[in-house]
């Protein structure tokens, strides 16, 4: 992340909110229900970017002083090769049932695994393949810091994601069946597991 990262993450959260409908989106106000993406971008739905902005620039703040004492990394940002900054990959805390766990929380949930997560923001790169790249990447990283397995959660519409853990060799270890409601529909809760030994 650099500073200039941003204003384009606020402007994905207040205006820009297509993505939104793929992320979990059962977690939209009642205002984004609707299957149309402007639904999304609803008036009474978007963050106040002040507090955004603020907020953002305490993270970006802390990031600073992680890296200075950690080379592993939480987030990382998608950036095209012409620089276009477009998304980025995370990751989060599992425990055993699969469940996600707060940083805050860790130590008294252990044993914890890492869980990945990828969003690229900006719809006119969707479908090339650089979500793969950008996972990839990403594993590797978790590779070199001997994270081993690897899990990825997402829900049984999102076809794009689905697609993107099937090429990089995740299988399914858990389903909890109509669990997720998107757009008045019931989906499946899935969770993938990838081991980077057999792998290596």
């Amino acid at each position: 992340m650099v500073e200039g990262d941003i204003e384009d993450d606020i402007r994905w959260q207040t205006s820009e909110t297509e993505w939104q409908l793929w992320d979990e989106p059962w977690e939209l106000p009642n205002t984004a229900a609707d299957s149309a993406p402007a639904a999304a971008t609803a008036p009474a739905s978007r963050p106040d970017t002040e507090d955004l902005r603020r907020r953002a620039l305490a993270e970006f703040a802390l990031i600073e002083q992680l890296r200075k004492e950690d080379d592993f990394r939480w987030t990382l940002e998608i950036d095209y090769e012409d620089g276009t900054h477009i998304g980025s990959v995370d990751s989060y805390y599992i425990d055993q049932e699969f469940n996600k766990v707060r940083q805050k929380d860790a130590q008294a949930k252990a044993p914890l695994f890492y869980a990945l997560g990828i969003a690229i923001y900006e719809p006119a790169f969707w479908g090339r393949g650089l979500g793969t790249q950008a996972l990839e990447a990403y594993i590797q990283h978790h590779f070199e810091h001997h994270h081993d397995p690897l899990f990825l959660q997402t829900w049984s519409g999102n076809h794009r994601m689905l697609r993107c853990a099937e090429k990089m060799g995740f299988y399914l270890v858990e389903r909890r069946a109509g669990v997720r409601e998107v757009r008045g529909e019931l989906y499946d809760a899935l969770t993938f597991r990838l081991d980077l030994k057999s792998k290596s």
